[in-house]
């Protein structure tokens, strides 16, 4: 009876047991007690090997980190939509001669009138002006400069922009006799008026123009421009002569392309509009384009697209060597651990079920080095943006430059998305080995090395990769890095050394125009007066700013044909400015005060004097240019002097004809920027200039004061983020395959004790030996230069395509490339060969 019992009980228990089985895989809970337990096993493997565990995961860190920090550049400058309503609808009209890279958006009231209510593919169009600074006083405020736009009345309801507080501007306020308004962004509320909602109906002064603030911006919104923030919107003036840029809104089910067709024919508006007001023969060749804006308008943008993509191909590179430097050592670890597998498999475990402990180890470590690569992309990220700033305005750019580094959900998915990636990439080869693991084979070896030939060829031929992806990033890095080394070494008809810039702002000064041009010959004097100061003249453009003025020559004794005249770029310079430069002074004199009470007078440049005048003569020709300085009618000029050329503009170009023209001329004068040539430090005398400006010019503010060398180096920011950048992870991917390499290789000594030992005591010398470990060393590194080099070349040509001016044809940098990871490699392997050289054979033959 109680035997009965207990049987009876015993099937019970069992039953019992099989039906929570079979419902706990009925409802999936196995799968996760399996991934649970999968878990907890890879991280005591983890744990036990803390060697092994620091060297993958910081190796991953790095190259997701380094892919991250380039991502969330490219995300906050290319890819995040603006906060408004359907941005994807949002395009910018733009306009361009054919051959420029891109357009700008610089259109004329009529034009933006004219598209606005004749066009049928925009639910609507609407305009801001480019952001300028505008100056601001009055509301309990001190006086200061301030980022702002004016705006078209349907502006902010185009946008669909709501308000924080207060109303924005609409087309009430867009009407001749419209009380003067403003809108402030919610960041400058905070920053000047602390939130304070009080601010509502206080009266300003915008421009020397009394306005009310009658409503703050969403705290989301910052304006259209990518890379700066707008403090402050005023309505258009209707009589103002500005130009904006355009932004319309595609009406449902209309494409880009039907836009295109359509606004082709309606620009004809604008070209008879510009033909009317110009001479200029090229203005029938102006084409307009329309591109998506629903990411916002940016130069920024146009300026780092091409080498954030540039930069993502490196960082890629860096990921795949660390991929392959974890596959290797995870696959040298596998080896070691290839009893355990078969083991496991001779009691019953299904090779799949070990497929995923090897992946959930995998994964983990890839989990983890991504979280430790997020907050190296979280300071990477920012140190990006510091190289993209440098302390220096740059060229083009506006003023007070911000590019926040934020998390989104497209950051953070893009993160995910790379550390599963790279889980699955390192994780594949040592899955695939316990996959094909032999029991009876593996558990006959009981002390002896069980490693396959294939296992062999497979490792190493994970480190003839890393060879060749390193090949390929140490030669962009010598390749970007000589780029720049040229660019800084560039002859640019100047000396760039000891010259101080300093940018004055006359907008509100209250000056009429003889008295500045009287106040500016003053300061001129004044500041020659200065201790350390050399020489002071004074320019308009500034030298390397990116933008100039520029008209067509007639040139007395010279027929042109129509299809070849070319603008000639036009600056206005003071006396003294060519030896503040250091251009040199080839034929004829230099500009002089007396030049204001004379007719015109021009100085050219070395290649219009070649173009023009061939072996002639050009002293007493006369110049004629078209539209110089607004005036309706050409103007006649006599040459007086001939300089050397020099790249006022663009260093990236070759330096155009150029014509200077007097800065003070008949009781005015043109041009803001202060050029003067120090014996000292430039930056010695800026307080000396600033003390100077003051005294002499009492309402005229400073607006910019930089040093010449900056000023050049503002200008080739790209090719600096470039150089830097693959330099760093060039170097980063010199270190991975280097640790690649060693692992391998001190793996391999390891496994061969016993025949180094059996070889040292047949009569083998130690340097037999080493020379032994190094060929090995030398032939997988060999492979892998020759596959690594081809792809360098190619990825030379590939980068010239995005990179200005690169010099793809130039060998150096794959043969610094080959050389250093030679040396390295060496390097790497004479430690393990010195190792296998010093192994006492009976020691070696005890152990076996």
């Amino acid at each position: 009876s109680h035997s009965c019992e207990r049987q009876l009980g015993s099937k019970l228990v069992l039953q019992t047991a099989l039906v929570r089985d079979v419902g706990r895989d009925m409802w999936q809970w196995n799968a996760l007690e399996t991934l649970w337990q999968d878990t907890r096993y890879a991280l005591r493997m983890m744990r036990r090997s803390p060697g092994f565990t620091a060297v993958a995961v910081l190796s991953l860190a790095l190259g997701i980190g380094a892919n991250t920090a380039i991502f969330s550049l490219i995300n906050t400058l290319m890819l995040r939509m603006l906060p408004v309503e359907q941005p994807q609808r949002l395009v910018e009209l733009l306009q361009k001669y054919p051959g420029e890279p891109r357009g700008n958006g610089y259109w004329s009231r009529p034009s933006f009138e004219h598209f606005r209510d004749h066009n049928h593919v925009f639910s609507d169009v609407t305009a801001a002006s480019p952001p300028a600074r505008f100056s601001i006083r009055g509301g309990g405020l001190e006086p200061e400069t301030v980022i702002g736009e004016y705006v078209a009345g349907n502006f902010f309801p185009m946008l669909g922009v709501k308000p924080a507080i207060g109303r924005l501007i609409g087309p009430e306020d867009d009407h001749v006799g419209a009380a003067a308004s403003a809108v402030l962004s919610w960041s400058y509320w905070k920053t000047r008026f602390n939130l304070d909602p009080a601010i509502l109906g206080k009266r300003i002064i915008v421009q020397d123009l009394p306005v009310t603030i009658v409503g703050v911006t969403t705290r989301a919104f910052s304006g259209l421009q990518v890379g700066s923030r707008t403090d402050l919107w005023l309505p258009c003036p209707a009589s103002a002569p500005l130009r904006f840029n355009l932004i319309a809104r595609l009406k449902p089910g209309v494409s880009i392309q039907q836009a295109r067709a359509e606004m082709a024919v309606l620009y004809r508006f604008t070209i008879d509009e510009r033909a009317r007001n110009s001479k200029d023969s090229l203005i029938q060749q102006l084409k307009i384009e329309i591109e998506p804006a629903g990411a916002g308008l940016s130069r920024l943008r146009d300026q780092f697209a091409k080498p954030l993509l540039v930069l993502m191909a490196v960082v890629g590179m860096l990921l795949l060597i660390a991929c392959t430097n974890v596959a290797s050592l995870l696959l040298a670890r596998g080896a070691a651990r290839q009893k355990e597998m078969a083991l496991r498999v001779s009691l019953g475990a299904g090779r799949l079920r070990l497929v995923c402990q090897v992946l959930t180890e995998s994964l983990l470590l890839s989990g983890t080095g991504s979280l430790i690569g997020v907050f190296f992309a979280y300071f990477g990220g920012n140190a990006l943006v510091g190289i993209l700033t440098s302390g220096r305005q740059m060229v083009g750019m506006p003023q007070h430059l911000e590019i926040p580094i934020e998390p989104d959900a497209r950051l953070l998915l893009f993160t995910a998305g790379i550390a599963l990636f790279t889980g699955l990439l390192f994780g594949l080869a040592p899955a695939l080995s316990a996959f094909t693991s032999a029991p009876a084979s593996s558990l006959r070896e009981m002390g002896r090395a069980g490693e396959t030939r294939f296992r062999r060829l497979f490792g190493k031929s994970l480190v003839v990769a890393q060879v060749a992806f390193s090949v390929v990033l140490l030669s962009a890095a010598g390749l970007f890095v000589g780029h720049l080394s040229s660019l800084q070494r560039l002859d640019l008809g100047f000396r760039r050394d000891h010259v101080l810039l300093a940018t004055l702002d006359s907008s509100r000064s209250g000056y009429s125009a003889e008295r500045l041009s009287g106040a500016y010959q003053e300061l001129l004097r004044r500041l020659k007066s200065i201790p350390g100061v050399r020489s002071a003249s004074l320019s308009a453009p500034a030298p390397i700013s990116g933008a100039g003025a520029a008209g067509f020559a007639t040139i007395e004794g010279y027929q042109e044909s129509p299809g070849d005249r070319h603008y000639i770029s036009i600056s206005w310079v003071a006396p003294e400015y060519f030896d503040a430069l250091g251009t040199p002074l080839l034929a004829g004199r230099d500009f002089n005060l007396q030049d204001q009470n004379r007719p015109g007078v021009a100085i050219i440049n070395q290649s219009m004097a070649r173009y023009y005048f061939a072996q002639g003569n050009p002293i007493g020709k006369r110049v004629t240019l078209d539209h110089v300085t607004g005036d309706r009618e050409a103007r006649s000029y006599e040459i007086v002097g001939v300089v050397g050329d020099a790249k006022y503009y663009e260093i990236r170009e070759t330096a155009p004809r150029a014509i200077y023209l007097p800065a003070f001329q008949s009781g005015r004068v043109i041009g803001q920027n202060f050029v003067l040539r120090t014996s000292i430090e430039p930056k010695a005398v800026e307080g000396d200039v600033r003390r100077t400006v003051r005294d002499v010019l009492k309402t005229i503010p400073v607006a910019r004061i930089t040093t010449l060398s900056d000023q050049i180096d503002a200008s080739i920011v790209p090719e600096r983020l470039i150089a830097t950048l693959s330099g760093l992870f060039g170097g980063l991917g010199l270190l991975l395959t280097t640790i690649g390499l060693y692992g391998l290789l001190a793996y391999t000594v390891a496994r061969r004790i016993t025949e180094f030992g059996i070889r040292l005591a047949l009569g083998a010398t130690p340097a037999n030996v080493i020379r032994m470990v190094l060929r090995d060393a030398l032939t997988m590194v060999s492979a892998g230069l020759i596959i690594g080099t081809p792809v360098a070349i190619w990825g030379s040509k590939f980068a010239g395509n995005f990179i200005q001016d690169l010099r793809v044809k130039n060998m150096v940098p794959i043969a610094f490339g080959v050389v250093a990871m030679l040396a390295v490699a060496l390097l790497a392997a004479f430690m393990p060969a010195s190792r296998a050289a010093r192994v006492d054979p009976m020691e070696a033959l005890r152990h076996e």
